[in-house]
């Protein structure tokens, strides 16, 4: 029983300490552990992959569509729409949300918390879209998965909010390494796309997460290399103005596909079923003639980057297959977008180096560079995050000589794809019409730390109507804040400072000696000071939380709930806007990694 109840004051000791803006030792410690965790599930989640491909994919290739006869692969694609619309069916609208843009609402407008069905339909619709056919990835299951089991860790062990946050970019990033052995890209992923923001607090924990999850990966199927591409060089400098246009053309694709999932919303009045069949029947009679529109397409790309594709083939992924994924998405099927658009961005980069090869054919550089400079212009310019196509196209080539000119045709696609589109990203498109949460630097710094970070303390609970003997007595602590608690259970308490009471004790202290009738009692709603109406907040909740709470002008500050039964839950502490502005206003006038001790 002893030794119990020493950890769970060793965990209560660890909540404490995550509250705080500076807890980079904890977090990393949960970003290891997330790591290890997130590493497990891809290795379960591409172990059903292969059992699923080991039972009609020949030689048990998820990604062999090829091979199949053509009947076979035009019928996988109407088998999964109508098994995923099956499951979707039974669902409500907000329990069919999975994939990235889930976890960055959940994020944004959750705190981080992820709904359990959710994650569950992920899985399936996972599994299902990649063995079926559809032009679907498995980085949106790698990302989901990953950061709802981070997250879940921390609800299990009911951390503070603001660890929540990091650990949702912990299971991010880790998902993506264990899945691709690009533990880079996965870091910057989580930071540019997820969290949209940079810091030493999220970003240490990130890269460990990153880094023991890809150990994992590597320890159980290896180091594999994703694309096996010779060392090239871009040659003269005369295919800079080409690779300028080339990137144009992307970035004209890119809002076009922009433009094309956009339409989900004028869809939605069709039914799931009609909206399932629709995309079953484009995927199947497309696969009949072209089968690499089918399945993640990287086998696809790394043909593309041997120059082993044919021009039809090549034109048939480029436009085809953005256009198959836009219209599934459209749809309303939750689908993976990242991997099919850097395969067609890799056939739209190697079409335009085809073209170039007859334009200038003493100059122009080999397809396969413009085949890697298009992949990372397509993903740069649908996800607005240039650094993360950058990384991706380093870490998936082990290519650094094309960093250059990579960066000058992720930058032109991004611009042309957001003058084009007003686009800020494929997810965040749907939040177009006001700022996002995570964008706006007040909430991004509240953010980061827990309400027991700031939290007064010093508390004392009293009903409303005490003896002067008990008046005195819950001032022998020197209380800074009196809790009022009202008899009836649909009134909220009220606080009331400690010296109110204390003042008007020396006041009457005569008449209070002397037995005066009056003075028997004293009611704390009488007695002069000022009166905050109060209303509960977490003790795992965040100071944006808090602030966002304390917008109600009829609440004056918050009371800290703490406990997890119903009946045995306790006022932990009080937080006033004074202390939220206090914080926020102190904290953006020094460096965070010089940020003053808070404990709780």
């Amino acid at each position: 029983m002893a030794r119990v109840f020493r950890s769970l004051l060793t965990l209560e000791r660890f909540r404490r300490q995550l509250a705080n803006v500076d807890a980079l030792p904890q977090l990393c410690v949960l970003g290891l552990v997330s790591g290890v965790m997130t590493g497990a599930l891809m290795v379960a989640f591409r172990f059903l992959l292969s059992l699923g491909a080991t039972l009609y994919m020949p030689e048990g290739n998820p990604e062999a569509f090829e091979q199949l006869a053509p009947w076979g692969r035009a019928l996988l694609p109407l088998i999964a729409v109508a098994l995923i619309g099956l499951w979707l069916g039974r669902l409500s609208p907000s329990a069919r949300k999975i994939g990235v843009a889930h976890v960055i609402e959940r994020l944004s407008y959750h705190q981080g918390r992820f709904p359990r069905g959710n994650w569950f339909t992920q899985w399936w619709v996972g599994l299902v879209s990649v063995l079926g056919g559809l032009s679907a990835g498995r980085e949106g299951p790698a990302i989901h998965l990953g950061a709802a089991a981070a997250s879940g860790l921390g609800q299990y062990m009911r951390l503070p909010h603001n660890s929540l946050r990091v650990l949702v970019a912990c299971g991010t990033a880790a998902g993506i390494s264990a899945s691709f052995n690009t533990p880079i890209a996965g870091v910057i992923f989580a930071m540019e796309v997820v969290m949209m923001e940079y810091t030493i607090t999220g970003f240490m924990p990130v890269i460990l997460a990153s880094t023991v999850s890809g150990l994992i990966a590597q320890l159980v199927f290896g180091f594999e290399r994703p694309f096996q591409v010779s060392d090239l060089a871009l040659g003269a400098f005369a295919n800079l103005p080409w690779i300028v246009i080339s990137a144009l053309g992307i970035g004209i694709l890119a809002a076009g596909f922009l433009q094309l999932a956009r339409l989900s919303e004028r869809l939605a009045h069709f039914s799931l079923t009609v909206r399932c069949i629709a995309v079953g029947v484009l995927l199947g009679g497309t696969a009949w003639f072209y089968p690499q529109v089918q399945g993640m397409g990287y086998d696809t790309l790394g043909l593309t980057f041997g120059a082993h594709l044919a021009v039809d083939v090549l034109l048939a992924v480029a436009v085809g297959k953005l256009l198959l994924t836009a219209v599934t998405v459209a749809c309303g099927i939750p689908v993976s977008i990242i991997g099919p658009i850097l395969v067609a961005g890799g056939a739209a980069g190697a079409l335009f180096g085809v073209l170039g090869a007859q334009l200038m054919p003493n100059a122009s550089a080999s397809p396969t560079i413009y085949a890697m400079l298009g992949m990372a212009a397509m993903m740069g310019a649908i996800l607005q995050a240039p650094l993360a196509a950058l990384m991706a196209l380093l870490e998936l080539t082990h290519t650094p000589n094309m960093m250059l000119p990579g960066m000058l045709s992720v930058v032109v696609a991004c611009l042309t794809t957001r003058q084009l589109t007003g686009s800020k990203g494929f997810f965040n498109q749907a939040r177009q019409g006001s700022r996002h949460p995570l964008q706006h630097p007040l909430m991004q710094a509240l953010s980061r730390v827990s309400v027991p970070a700031v939290m007064e303390r010093n508390l004392v609970r009293s009903q409303r109507t005490v003896t002067p003997a008990e008046a005195r007595k819950l001032l022998t602590t020197n209380p800074v804040w009196l809790v009022i608690e009202r008899a009836k259970d649909d009134k909220p308490p009220l606080a009331l400072k400690g010296s109110a009471l204390a003042r008007w004790l020396l006041e009457h202290e005569t008449p209070i000696n002397e037995g005066h009738r009056g003075y028997q009692h004293v009611d704390l709603l009488e007695i002069p000071g000022q009166r905050l109406e109060l209303a509960p907040i977490n003790l795992q909740a965040t100071l944006s939380e808090a602030f966002l709470a304390l917008q109600n002008e009829t609440l004056g500050a918050l009371y800290v709930v703490h406990g997890y039964r119903h009946k045995q839950k306790r006022i932990s502490g009080i937080i006033t806007r004074g202390a939220v502005e206090r914080y926020y206003r102190y904290t953006d006038h020094i460096p965070e990694s010089r940020s003053p001790e808070r404990g709780p």
